[in-house]
């Protein structure tokens, strides 16, 4: 399976609404394992230890294939845990976590009214949130004439390669890296455009940027 790019948090963000008196606090921040996101919300309890339930839900990886996580926190069963995860899963948005703290304001909301309550809290934070694409990159190593240079260097941006790497020999090397889909047209264009004369050598595995 093809890796694809996906949009992750910029930075973290705090949002807070008060609903029958109880207050929902949102706090949402990139992640990138399942290790940073219990780290994450660790801090956050130790920020509010008065607070009555600090639930969470976290994306560690791709929005729908990465590592993932709940957590009630004291809630009724299914009630905070699961809906704030299916919201981030319904957001597109990978490598994130959330966790919505609450001050019991002393009426209660029953299992409809906290399952709406902690799924619009994560709704609301992910409004305000500003995002990135995390994008899937590869590494290549080309070796091409010195004649060849020019064609190479204009090619760059098409294919939104950058240079890692030069070195200057009997011929040119370059490591370059670009998005993962763009190295099989690339590679294409060089063979074609060097009439076969081009070493290319791709690196087997993504990296993400």
């Amino acid at each position: 399976m093809t890796n694809q790019a996906y949009s992750v948090p910029l930075k973290g963000i705090r949002t807070e609404e008060t609903i029958k008196k109880s207050r929902f606090i949102c706090d949402l921040r990139p992640v990138g394992s399942r290790e940073e996101a219990k780290e994450f919300i660790a801090a956050v309890k130790a920020e509010f230890p008065d607070a009555r339930h600090h639930c969470s839900a976290f994306i560690a990886g791709p929005p729908l294939t990465g590592d993932m996580g709940m957590s009630d926190d004291g809630e009724p069963q299914g009630t905070a845990g699961k809906p704030m995860l299916q919201v981030l899963q319904g957001s597109g948005i990978g490598d994130i976590a959330a966790v919505v703290t609450r001050y019991f304001g002393g009426i209660k909301l029953g299992t409809g009214g906290l399952v709406r309550a902690y799924s619009g809290a994560v709704q609301l934070g992910l409004e305000k949130l500003e995002v990135v694409m995390k994008v899937p990159m590869r590494i290549l190593t080309l070796e091409i004439s010195y004649a060849q240079e020019g064609m190479l260097r204009r090619m760059l941006d098409e294919y939104r390669a950058e240079i890692e790497e030069q070195n200057f020999g009997a011929s040119l090397t370059f490591t370059l890296i670009m998005p993962s889909d763009q190295v099989k047209a690339f590679c294409e264009r060089i063979v074609e455009d060097t009439n076969g004369t081009a070493e290319i050598l791709v690196e087997d595995e993504d990296i993400w940027r």
